[in-house]
């Protein structure tokens, strides 16, 4: 599952990078009054990007935390 989610991780940055050099690419060729709005899907992709890794993040925490947990036989599950 770790190696999906990196990839997932992977995909939104290189989604950001993509559409954020095609609509200025698009921009400079047919003028940004027609394209601007376009960087909202830019910005969506970034948020996915960060979203994920702070949700990889957490869930690696909580992982261990059950781990200690089971370690200390606190845990019941």
């Amino acid at each position: 599952m770790e190696f999906y989610n990196k990839i997932m991780l992977y995909f939104w940055l290189s989604m950001f990078v993509l559409i954020t050099g095609v609509v200025t690419f698009m921009g400079i060729q047919y003028g940004f009054e027609r394209w601007y709005f376009y960087y909202v899907f830019a910005l969506l992709a970034l948020l996915m990007f960060f979203v994920r890794r702070w949700m990889m993040r957490r869930m690696k925490k909580h992982l261990e935390f059950l781990e200690e947990q089971k370690r200390q036989g606190g845990y019941q599950g």
